[in-house]
């Protein structure tokens, strides 16, 4: 009992502040456009300050881990490949679709937050997106490329470029960049600084979960069920199962299984969806990947974590 306490503890307020941005879109106090700027201070300002600040307070050399890093990199690489494989059995117009939105995790925004409500800081979810989210973006790009209606196969270089760039420019990843050089630096942080950023970076996770909640639609988790409910599951489930064992025989426990199981676990972005608009796919399969992930998330990260929970790896 102590043990799924722990879970629901640790799951069900993030899951609750979204239904309350579902409610208040419902009566009127948030509506489309207030929802999608606040998703855009969130990712603009808030979180990189968040990731900021806790990098920047803590020491460099403590908190890198190069093994830890990797094995993000990797197990990402092999879940992409094990989502290219599955495409396979659907239509060639929407595996571009089916395989962003079987690996691509909301690493960010819910990943942090769900981080943050149980150990209280971003704890190693800043290392994980460096070993991840980098490749989400360029292998989304690559595959919405490869297999776009009407597509010959070919990459169109300009915008693999520009997707380059815009890793470089991602505001969390600067956040990341700085918070770590401010700390290998060992650079003093002033009291006033340090009280701004850190009620600053406070406002992400509860800001950013009721604007997903209050873009929610359900009606859209039912357009090509099929594929989007493999994938969801693929998301959810599949990888978890293949790769938590893993990740615990070669000794990542607490704050890094934590951060493991977002990166494996976590519902799929929203920002794949409208990248797969952005590239002239119909989007039907990412909006679908997304809700429905996002609805099944409350109960698979609940699980797992009540697994990890009773198995003491967190």
């Amino acid at each position: 009992m102590e043990n799924l306490m722990f879970s629901l503890n640790a799951t069900m307020p993030l899951f609750l502040l979204m239904v309350c941005g579902g409610v208040f879109k419902k009566i009127g106090w948030i509506d489309d456009i207030f929802a999608t700027k606040m998703n855009g201070f969130v990712f603009k300002v808030a979180l990189p300050v968040m990731v900021f600040h806790d990098l920047a307070t803590v020491d460099f050399f403590d908190a890198w881990d190069t093994s830890f890093v990797c094995f993000c990199f990797f197990v990402t690489a092999i879940s992409i490949v094990i989502s290219a494989g599955a495409s396979l059995f659907f239509d060639k117009s929407i595996r571009g679709e089916f395989i962003q939105g079987s690996y691509r995790s909301s690493a960010a925004l819910l990943g942090i937050a769900f981080i943050q409500n149980i150990y209280g800081t971003s704890g190693m979810g800043p290392l994980m997106i460096i070993g991840s989210v980098p490749l989400y973006n360029i292998v989304a790009v690559l595959v919405l490329t490869l297999f776009k209606p009407g597509n010959d196969g070919k990459m169109d270089g300009a915008l693999m470029k520009k997707t380059l760039i815009g890793i470089l420019k991602n505001p969390i990843i600067i956040g990341i960049v700085i918070g770590f050089l401010w700390s290998a630096l060992r650079i003093p942080m002033p009291v006033i600084l340090e009280k701004t950023t850190s009620k600053l970076g406070a406002v992400a996770s509860p800001l950013g979960l009721m604007a997903m909640g209050a873009s929610f639609d359900i009606r859209q988790a039912t357009g090509k069920i099929g594929p989007a409910l493999t994938a969801s599951l693929l998301k959810l489930v599949g990888f978890c199962a293949a790769f938590l064992p893993v990740a615990a025989k070669l000794g990542f426990y607490n704050e890094k299984m934590i951060a493991i199981l977002v990166m494996l676990g976590s519902c799929s972005t929203v920002a794949g969806y409208v990248m797969a608009k952005n590239m002239g796919h119909e989007g039907v399969v990412s909006a679908s990947c997304v809700m429905l992930t996002t609805m099944l998330s409350a109960f698979t990260l609940t699980f797992w974590l009540f697994v990890l929970r009773t198995f003491g790896l967190v």
